[in-house]
């Protein structure tokens, strides 16, 4: 009987599985049917309003062909009174002196008639009547005014509704994926067909996600993100983060009617260097936070700079520090001591790579750079040993930037940079820092890098801020690897 009750409930918990599906599907039929009856509205009214600019349109070209044609009927109709008017005054007036002729005849007396018949002769030279165009000024042809709209009306039988655009195609050999901005270049597959087109295309619309699949039509890790309003058959995507291999793009066309197909997704690679901190790594008074790092002093009274101020006037060091013995020694791997330090969590073994950093408003001193993760000691601070090289900037004290490696310092002439590009060629053996808003190289290491590299990165009362996922920018192509730097400072 257990087994049976057991069947019963599964059958029930079925039952009930599939009234919640079909109740699901009653709904979704409903509201279906709801947004049929309120899209075939929106249609008709639209229809209806075409129509009723058809028709206005019509009346309005009516209206200014009839008032052209009667302009002209009322100019030739008063050419044609004002010659009526001139040929009944000279029929009228050549009547009377025909009848003044008819009695001269009769005059018996010499003098006379030959006064009367000198009057006649001066009265027909001057009479309107031998003045007189006897042809009328116009004509009764009105043909010009003819119209054939065969050719309009043969368009109107041919209207149906718009049909969707199509596809456009991406232009690969246009594309351009340059300075972490994607420009995407394509080609629209012709506005009209055989049966009437589908009229202009009036805006484009892409649609663009990060994956990390080498493949159009692989799922995304990400969601679609869209452009609307797009006029011109291009669009440039600006300030990506290249946090993901590959940008997958795709494109529709819109019309008045609708909005396509979208084309076939096209993946472009996004080659940049895309790291994190290695909290692992961090100095004990290094708080990491996302692409921040900042150091938060545990309490000790030694580790307060405006305590230490007297104490470090006469310190000629660049960086200074508080006592070693106060460090944290929480953690095998973690930095201690003086060295403020935390890494970066990928590796450099070949290639090019670029980030940038900015010190945040607070900052007083901070060094970054490229270490060997091997060689560097808990207690080492970077450019102290032959395993890093790095760029150092202090505004403690006294204003310095210095390019440092192998326990040797080259002072650098320059104002303290906002924002500091990184760029390292690890085939090449360079290793260049640079200010990016003044576009200045800061210096050059060249060297030969034997080991896999990782970002580092030291902080001292402050923070910083990382910019990764950035590719090699256009602009390190003028920065051509040289011997800026001390032979001393080079392995």
């Amino acid at each position: 009987m257990d087994t049976q009750k057991e069947a019963l409930r599964r059958i029930i918990s079925t039952l009930a599985n599939k009234n919640d599906e079909l109740q699901n599907f009653l709904e979704t039929v409903e509201n279906t049917v709801t947004g049929l009856q309120e899209e075939s509205y929106k249609v008709m009214s639209d229809l209806e309003a075409e129509l009723e600019q058809l028709r206005s349109v019509l009346e309005e070209k009516g209206a200014e062909l009839r008032h052209i044609i009667k302009e002209e009927q009322q100019r030739k109709e008063a050419e044609l009174q004002k010659q009526l008017s001139e040929g009944k005054f000279a029929l009228l007036s050549c009547e009377e002196l025909r009848e003044f002729a008819n009695q001269t005849l009769t005059i018996t007396n010499e003098e006379e008639f030959l006064t009367a018949a000198k009057q006649i002769k001066e009265r027909v030279t001057m009479a309107p009547a031998f003045r007189l165009t006897t042809r009328p000024a116009v004509s009764d042809n009105m043909s010009q005014f003819t119209v054939d709209f065969s050719t309009e009306r043969a368009g109107l039988q041919r209207l149906h509704f718009l049909p969707v655009p199509r596809a456009p195609e991406i232009d690969l050999s246009n594309c351009v994926v340059r300075d972490n901005a994607i420009t995407v270049a394509w080609q629209p597959l012709g506005d009209a067909d055989s049966d009437g087109g589908s009229g202009p295309i009036e805006r484009y619309e892409l649609e663009y996600r990060k994956t990390n699949r080498d493949s159009s039509r692989a799922a995304g890790e990400a969601c679609w993100e869209k452009i609307c309003d797009i006029r011109e058959t291009q669009v440039t995507i600006s300030g990506l983060k290249f946090d993901s291999p590959f940008v997958v793009v795709r494109v529709r066309a819109r019309n008045k009617a609708a909005a396509g197909d979208f084309s076939e997704p096209i993946a472009m690679e996004t080659k940049a260097f895309n790291f994190g901190f290695d909290a692992v790594t961090a100095h004990a008074e290094l708080k990491v936070h996302g692409d921040s790092v900042t150091w938060e002093p545990q309490g000790v009274k030694g580790h307060d700079p405006r305590l230490r101020a007297k104490d470090n006037k006469s310190s000629r060091s660049a960086t200074p520090s508080p006592n070693k013995t106060a460090a944290s020694r929480a953690g095998r791997d973690r930095f201690a001591g003086e060295s403020y330090t935390v890494l970066g969590d990928q590796e450099m073994t070949g290639g090019s790579y670029y980030w940038e950093l900015r010190p945040l408003a607070d900052w007083k001193s901070f060094s970054v750079g490229v270490a060997y993760r091997a060689s560097l000691g808990r207690f080492d601070q970077l450019g102290k040993g032959a395993g890093s090289w790095c760029l150092s900037a202090s505004q403690w004290l006294q204003t310095s930037l210095a390019a440092k490696h192998n326990n040797r310092a080259k002072a650098l002439d320059w104002p303290l940079p906002q924002r500091i590009g990184i760029y390292c060629d690890y085939d090449n053996g360079d290793l260049m820092f640079v200010d990016v808003d003044q576009l200045r190289l800061l210096h050059s290491f060249k060297t030969k890098f034997s080991q896999p590299l990782v970002p580092a990165f030291t902080v001292w009362c402050g923070g910083i801020t990382v910019a990764t996922g950035l590719q090699v920018p256009s602009f390190m192509g003028k920065f051509a690897s040289t011997n800026q730097s001390l032979s001393s400072l080079t392995q």
